[in-house]
């Protein structure tokens, strides 16, 4: 009678230490934001980092296609959809392209640079009068879909194991004008950004962003 008790006794002690072990890992991982446990999803947006030196293997044809049809799901205002690409891979056009830039040891790295562009109207009926003759305006959203729009490429691209790294164009004049004259881009269209992409050829890691304290409920 006494041993079971006794076994009873190291039975509840040892469940209660492995209920409390329990609670304070469930904290400990409460405390990680976003740590996307199980969910590869969040797993890819805390991974992505920007990555400047690549080695020199092509990307293979479907993974561009892959990354820039997630650049085409991105969200877009009245679903006007802006954005075109230039997708680079002859450096020897790059001196040109990209004059006067600093990035260009990051170009010559990768395997390709993909330039954003954006056509900075819109066509189509007034919104009065959708039966009636397509008429041409500015379109006022064309940075915010390129921003989402690039956002997407960069995140396709971690998840394929690649690199890539953001690089900004617009809106200075100096670096995307010889973007825009040189790939012979429209009137209307102007280059966004340039992404660099390829095979990480260093073991980049992303920085930590999490502020707490930069979020307001409520209000400030």
């Amino acid at each position: 009678m006494r041993q079971n008790l006794l076994l009873c006794a190291v039975i509840l002690t040892a469940g209660i230490a492995v209920m409390l072990s329990g609670c304070g890992n469930g904290k400990q991982e409460a405390d990680k934001p976003l740590s996307g446990v199980d969910n590869e999803t969040i797993q890819t947006i805390m991974s992505r980092k920007s990555v400047r030196a690549f080695t020199d293997e092509p990307i293979p044809a479907a993974y561009m296609e892959t990354m820039l049809k997630a650049a085409m799901a991105a969200p877009t205002g009245s679903n006007i959809q802006p954005w075109h690409f230039v997708v680079l891979t002859d450096k020897s056009k790059y001196e040109k392209v990209f004059e006067n830039n600093f990035n260009m040891r990051i170009f010559n790295s990768a395997a390709a640079v993909v330039v954003f562009c954006a056509d900075t109207t819109v066509t189509r009926p007034p919104r009065d009068n959708p039966d009636g003759a397509p008429v041409t305006r500015p379109n006022g959203t064309w940075r915010d879909d390129l921003g989402a729009c690039t956002e997407n490429f960069l995140l396709a691209a971690e998840s394929l194991g690649l690199g890539s790294v953001w690089t900004a164009a617009y809106p200075y004049s100096e670096r995307y004008a010889s973007m825009k004259r040189e790939l012979g881009l429209p009137a209307t269209v102007l280059p966004y950004c340039a992404v660099a992409v390829g095979w990480p050829a260093n073991d980049e890691q992303p920085k930590n962003k999490w502020k707490p304290e930069r979020i307001h409920y409520e209000r400030w």
